[in-house]
């Protein structure tokens, strides 16, 4: 994706932010982990992203995996020929969840001010929201394989577009007056995936921090309507 996500490539470490809870029960989210072959399936995939987070991919092993998910410790093998394959599944599903959700907020929003609204907004939500799998999906890109990486990287690529084609209309347009189209969509995705590094329930309301978040990209892309909320 014109190599901007890259700035959070395979270069970053291990999580180690031991005070991460387990993920709960997600219904709508990247935790529905929509295309997981069965119920055991998505207790492993769950409880892998869970171990990630807290020790990281490195440190945990399959008997990890298995026994957080309350099966014997060999049954990671059953669904899944590697760790390695667990985690390409977690940061497939979370990596298409956002993908899927920007497109559909810009789609759902009229402008280029609006649609950055809505494409920011829906952005630090997930990031914040699902921070414990968008942690693991960012930042353990290194332990992928070179194909898997392959195939994240696409889309990543696309999320890219997404929010730079909508920054080129807007300075089209007229309503934003960013110089370097590149480099602000590189800003947006950094601000938005790094919450997932910092975020913990209780902190900060989302509502409110995604607000914040969207007044400083209107700020920064120019709009003239990036006054921070009270």
């Amino acid at each position: 994706m014109h190599d901007v996500n890259e700035h959070h490539d395979r270069q970053d470490g291990p999580l180690t932010d031991s005070t991460d809870t387990a993920p709960p029960a997600d219904t709508t989210g990247p935790g529905a982990l929509t295309g997981v072959k069965s119920e055991v399936a998505r207790r492993l995939v769950l409880s892998a992203v869970d171990s990630f987070a807290r020790r990281g991919y490195h440190a945990t092993t399959t008997r990890d995996i298995s026994v957080g998910a309350g099966l014997s410790p060999a049954a990671l093998y059953v669904h899944f020929p590697s760790k390695e394959e667990v985690l390409f599944e977690a940061s497939r599903i979370g990596h298409r969840f956002v993908l899927d959700t920007i497109t559909a907020a810009a789609a759902g929003a009229d402008g280029p001010v609006d649609r950055i609204r809505a494409i920011v907004d829906r952005f630090v939500r997930i990031h914040a929201e699902h921070h414990t799998m968008c942690r693991v999906a960012q930042y353990e890109l290194h332990a992928l394989t070179d194909e898997h990486y392959r195939e994240i990287a696409e889309i990543r690529r696309a999320t890219d577009a997404v929010i730079r084609d909508e920054i080129q209309r807007g300075v089209d347009s007229g309503a934003f007056t960013v110089g370097d189209v590149p480099t602000a969509a590189l800003a947006i995705l950094s601000l938005g995936i790094d919450v997932s590094r910092w975020y913990q329930p209780g902190r900060m309301a989302i509502d409110a921090l995604a607000g914040n978040y969207v007044a400083l990209v209107l700020s920064m892309l120019g709009a003239g309507q990036g006054t921070m909320p009270a």
